[in-house]
């Protein structure tokens, strides 16, 4: 057992991305909770003073702004939701800055939309910018930018973007915390409920029933956390899932919550980006064999294969691949306009420079802009 699969990787890990979820910041009266977040301050702090480097995935603007608002409940509308973002992300990082002040730390807000990953020089950009925070000395803290975020630009909850953040900055561990300690082999409220130490692979806890919700002031569940560990440990970064008060613990190596050990390599940006973090912005329906050139992993996407169209789409965004039965088969950066691929479908790449000049006889998603869905859900690079 290597470092990567083992716990023993946690004291040591250089560069440390930290989630902690709104149920964790937050009273039951719907107010920030100073002393849960000055305690997690304080222990990031002690990480950064023995000269490793934190970046901290933050939920809680919503249910900062709850008490603030007079509300009784978290919002369900998405312009009350934004309001309520509005007024508690700037409390939110107000009272971060105050209590990493406190140990002579600075810290930089980060707000980001699922837009951000959407297109490529957006993504480069935040990267750029968490790396040279990090190279400053400063503490990135970072949120989902829920103040301008409509439904069909979230990331969903912080879970998965803590993963998307933990691979944007080459992290050597993702601490997800949480208000309960770890993965159980049942609900943690039912009598008999164990927790689960290490999963070597997610595929070992499949049947776990995983369904319920997680609490009313947050919006992910252990659902979205599981699909945050697939994506870091798919990538090459190990994740520990376990309470807030255990952060400590956690990060020293301790046996607390669950250790997910890594379970692939680490890819290019690139390849990550079109895998999780790139929206799908439509359908390409393939016939039989072009289904099966993509799946050698070896060939690109020609218009003779595709068979159907659905979304709308612009050349460079992220598309899904469909075989004939109705399965994703891999995901892609296409090369054409939505509008423009109707005319070419079945068509050879001879006829159409023949009868369309140069341009309309390109391939539709170069394989190197392809993404195959692996055997268990997981993305992984198409082979070159």
């Amino acid at each position: 057992m290597n470092a990567a699969t083992s716990r023993s990787s946690l004291p040591g890990a250089q560069r440390v991305v930290v989630k902690i979820g709104s149920s964790s910041l937050t009273g039951p009266d719907g107010h920030l909770d100073l002393g849960a977040l000055r305690g997690l301050v304080d222990v990031l702090a002690e990480r950064v003073a023995a000269g490793g480097q934190v970046v901290l995935v933050t939920s809680g603007a919503i249910s900062a702004g709850i008490g603030p608002l007079g509300l009784t409940t978290r919002p369900r509308d998405l312009a009350t939701m934004q309001a309520a973002a509005m007024i508690g992300q700037s409390q939110l990082v107000a009272r971060y800055t105050e209590a990493f002040a406190a140990h002579g730390l600075r810290v930089g807000q980060v707000l980001l939309t699922a837009e951000d990953t959407v297109r490529r020089w957006r993504y480069r950009n935040a990267q750029r910018s968490l790396d040279r925070l990090l190279a400053l000395g400063v503490v990135p803290v970072v949120n989902e930018n829920d103040a301008v975020t409509t439904d069909e630009l979230k990331f969903g909850d912080n879970d998965r973007l803590a993963a998307l953040v933990s691979h944007l900055v080459r992290a050597d561990a993702l601490v997800l915390l949480t208000d309960v300690d770890g993965l159980h082999d049942a609900p943690p409220s039912r009598p008999g409920a164990r927790r689960i130490p290490y999963v070597a692979d997610l595929a070992e806890v499949a049947g776990v029933e995983v369904t319920a919700r997680g609490s009313a002031l947050g919006t992910g569940g252990m659902v979205t956390k599981l699909e945050s560990v697939r994506i870091a440990t798919g990538a090459g970064v190990p994740a520990v899932l376990t309470s807030a008060v255990n952060a400590r613990a956690a990060l020293a190596g301790d046996d607390v919550g669950t250790f997910f050990a890594v379970t692939g390599r680490r890819t290019s940006a690139r390849r990550l980006w079109i895998a999780h973090a790139a929206g799908s912005r439509g359908r390409l329906h393939l016939d039989a064999g072009a289904a099966r050139a993509v799946l050698g992993g070896r060939a690109s996407l020609l218009p003779a294969g595709v068979t159907r169209v659905e979304g709308t789409f612009d050349a460079g965004d992220p598309v899904e691949l469909v075989g004939p039965d109705g399965a994703v088969l891999a995901r892609g950066l296409v090369a054409f306009d939505a509008a423009e691929l109707p005319p070419l479908l079945g068509r050879s790449t001879f006829d159409l420079r023949a009868e369309l000049g140069e341009g309309y006889d390109r391939v539709v998603v170069h394989r190197d802009d392809l993404v195959l869905e692996g055997p268990t859900g997981a993305a992984t690079a198409s082979r070159r």
